[in-house]
């Protein structure tokens, strides 16, 4: 089965033979043992560390499909080198600009998008309010925001109610984890713990929700609730808006709650807080146990990963693309 690696220390990547080869540095500068990695066995790459490349291992990656990952120190997702765009068609391109520029349309999916990330953060907070939290008001207060989604009659319209529903369900991760306090979500730099989980968690969904993207014939850089912007995939930024909930936060209160994630896991700066090293492998592991969890899905009839949810949310926005649907109906949490 092919997984996703994190590559944390500096170093130096090549290609030995159909092995990618990575020589990490340590602290002292000093070259450490290579690690081997089969290239059969990668699906992506992510990289945190400084790292030394030439274009033959680039062409190496994309014959093989393997998309790679680039965050800076601070956590941010700075782009990605994707393999060659083998699924994208001429007729999907033509149908997902017109969904874009027709506005009934683009509304559809739009408001799609927002319904499902509100229905996802509504379940965690009743979850959590079921377990004696104290969120009830909260949950009345998003509820009461969702009921404007269908008068929205633009994009910025809908944006802004979405922005209520989510700072009041982030006014309650103070209600539901211990450890830690949010006091308002705080971003580039996040100013403490759990906003750095935040951040963190976040930029690794959008980049699962980008690997998704590029395994179906959608462009990733034409959107509906995002607007499309210069060098970015904001078609994945639309994407992850549903999962978040369902998967980064979720690991965040597991995490915290279970104390598997501490103030020690930390590091604090002039700018801001982020996780250090121990911290980032400590909640990478516990994102990719989350990924591959499976669930009853109720249409399929079957058990589907969550990370395969991504990309049947993908298909579900590519039938409402080309009109073999009706509708969009977002992915929503019932458990």
């Amino acid at each position: 089965m092919k997984k996703n690696y994190y590559m944390f220390n500096p170093g130096r990547m090549e290609r030995r033979d159909n092995t990618l080869c990575f020589r990490p540095i340590n602290e002292k500068d000093e070259e450490m043992p290579p690690k081997y990695l089969p290239i059969e066995g990668i699906e992506s790459l992510f990289i945190f560390g400084s790292i030394e490349a030439n274009s033959a291992l680039f062409n190496f990656l994309g014959k093989n499909g393997i998309s790679v990952h680039f965050f800076d120190y601070h956590e941010h997702y700075t782009g990605s080198f994707q393999p060659k765009e083998y699924l994208l068609a001429g007729k999907m391109q033509i149908e997902q600009t017109r969904a874009y520029l027709d506005l009934e349309r683009r509304m559809h999916l739009a408001r799609g998008f927002v319904e499902g990330a509100t229905a996802n953060m509504l379940r965690n907070l009743k979850y959590y309010s079921s377990r004696g939290k104290s969120v009830e008001g909260h949950i009345e207060a998003i509820e009461s925001y969702r009921k404007y989604f269908s008068k929205a009659s633009s994009i910025a319209e809908l944006m802004g109610i979405e922005g209520n529903c989510r700072q009041t369900y982030y006014d309650a991760f103070d209600q539901i984890v211990q450890e830690f306090t949010l006091g308002g979500r705080t971003k580039q730099p996040p100013a403490n713990e759990l906003n750095a989980m935040i951040s963190f968690g976040n930029m690794l969904c959008y980049a699962r929700a980008l690997d998704a993207i590029y395994h179906t014939q959608l462009n990733p850089t034409i959107s509906f609730l995002h607007e499309p912007g210069a060098r970015r995939y904001s078609l994945a930024l639309d994407l992850a808006e549903i999962f978040k909930p369902v998967i980064v936060d979720r690991v965040i209160f597991a995490l915290v709650n279970k104390k598997e994630i501490q103030a020690k896991h930390f590091e604090h700066t002039l700018n801001g807080c982020l996780l250090n090293k121990n911290g980032k492998e400590i909640f990478l592991r516990a994102f990719e146990e989350k990924l591959k969890e499976t669930i009853q899905h109720r249409t399929l009839g079957k058990k589907v990963s969550y990370k395969y949810l991504f990309q049947l949310e993908c298909y579900k926005i590519t039938k409402y693309i080309l009109k073999t649907t009706p509708s969009y109906k977002p992915f929503k949490i019932w458990w």
